[in-house]
């Protein structure tokens, strides 16, 4: 699957070039071309125990340059805490992004992200260094 800047004015790219770019070079965000209808196993695997199978199913939907199976091993790794779909009432739920290492739901993504760009690195043999400057939790989630 291509993503495409938000603002339209830059060519269509695999994740692996989104993932390393972060802003498209008119300045907008990525986001995928489409959002892909999941196959109903994926609700098969939504139970607390399978998160991160769930994960797997879903990032493979949207992430054609890693294969399933690395996809999978990176979604065990980034999701290894809980993150409890809470019944708030009738129909109304509440998805708490809180239980990672650094209690910031920040954890969600910055650990996939980061095992994301660890897997590019590896197959590529190549280091890369992250600079951060934050004034909130977002140091913490990424270190």
């Amino acid at each position: 699957m291509k993503f495409r800047s938000v603002r339209g004015e830059s060519p269509d790219v695999q994740f692996r070039e989104a993932l390393f770019r972060g802003l498209a070079p008119d300045g907008g965000l990525y986001a995928p071309e489409a959002i892909p209808r999941l196959p109903e196993s994926v609700a098969a695997h939504a139970t607390p125990l399978q998160l991160p199978v769930v994960a797997a199913d879903v990032l493979s939907a949207f992430i054609d340059d890693i294969p399933p199976a690395d996809l999978s091993v990176i979604a065990h790794e980034a999701f290894s805490f809980p993150i409890p779909l809470v019944k708030l009432e009738g129909d109304l739920y509440l998805l708490e992004l809180f239980h990672g290492p650094t209690l910031a739901f920040k954890d969600v993504g910055a650990r996939f992200m980061a095992r994301a760009l660890s897997y590019f690195l590896k197959t590529q043999q190549q280091k890369l260094t992250i600079v951060v400057a934050t004034s909130g939790d977002t140091g913490s989630a990424v270190a």
